[in-house]
């Protein structure tokens, strides 16, 4: 474990000028600006907020597939997934911070990370086909929601670790922050009572408190 007093120092000079290509209501957007809070590399770091539906050059420069979040290291290099992202940066920051080495601890977050990931997926896929036409009882849109409420109910059973927070539970607090904005509605609290709990706590953590967005 990486001491939280050494996390950011020696690290090479010529990542100052790292641009982070993003946009505020993305969840995988949110987790790795989140996690260059907690790994201290913020003034290495700048935000460029972004419509990716403008294809903006310097996005396609860095990311092909023309998705946010994309990191543009100095040299040009892009960086991309948000996955990839965050684990480049715990290697800078010295390892081992936000996604652990090896063995089973680093299955388990990799783990936990994927289960937030996928609930955001499921989540903007259904904000995407119901604009698209679908009706809320479609079949397609039936499966995402159906994904959303299972992934919510495992998180019940088994919330992510708190303190100190990883990669995992990064991804899942993001993602119900996105349930928030884009779902208002939707009671998901009510029959999770461990998990609106954690939530709860997660979102006082300043990473997150200071990357939550609002409609």
């Amino acid at each position: 474990m990486v001491s939280r007093d050494r996390i950011g120092e020696g690290l090479p000079k010529d990542v100052v000028s790292m641009k982070l290509y993003h946009a505020p209501l993305s969840p995988y957007a949110r987790k790795v600006r989140a996690a260059v809070i907690l790994l201290g590399l913020e003034a290495r770091v700048t935000e460029i907020a972004v419509r990716v539906s403008d294809s903006p050059p310097e996005v396609l420069a860095a990311n092909p597939l023309c998705k946010i979040p994309a990191l543009e290291l100095p040299d040009g290099e892009g960086v991309y997934d948000s996955r990839v992202i965050v684990d480049y940066l715990d290697g800078l920051a010295g390892g081992g911070r936000l996604v652990p080495a090896g063995g089973e601890a680093r299955r388990r977050v990799l783990r936990m990370q994927a289960l937030g990931d996928g609930l955001a997926d499921a989540a903007i896929l259904v904000r995407t086909l119901i604009p698209a036409g679908l009706a809320h009882d479609h079949p397609l849109v039936q499966r995402q929601l159906a994904a959303v409420r299972r992934s919510l109910d495992r998180l019940e059973s088994e919330p992510p670790a708190l303190e100190p927070i990883d990669i995992g539970g990064l991804s899942v607090a993001c993602a119900l922050g996105y349930l928030d904005v884009r779902f208002a509605d939707d009671p998901w609290r009510l029959d999770r009572p461990a998990l609106a709990a954690w939530y709860e706590a997660a979102c006082r953590l300043p990473c997150l408190a200071r990357t939550a967005v609002t409609l």
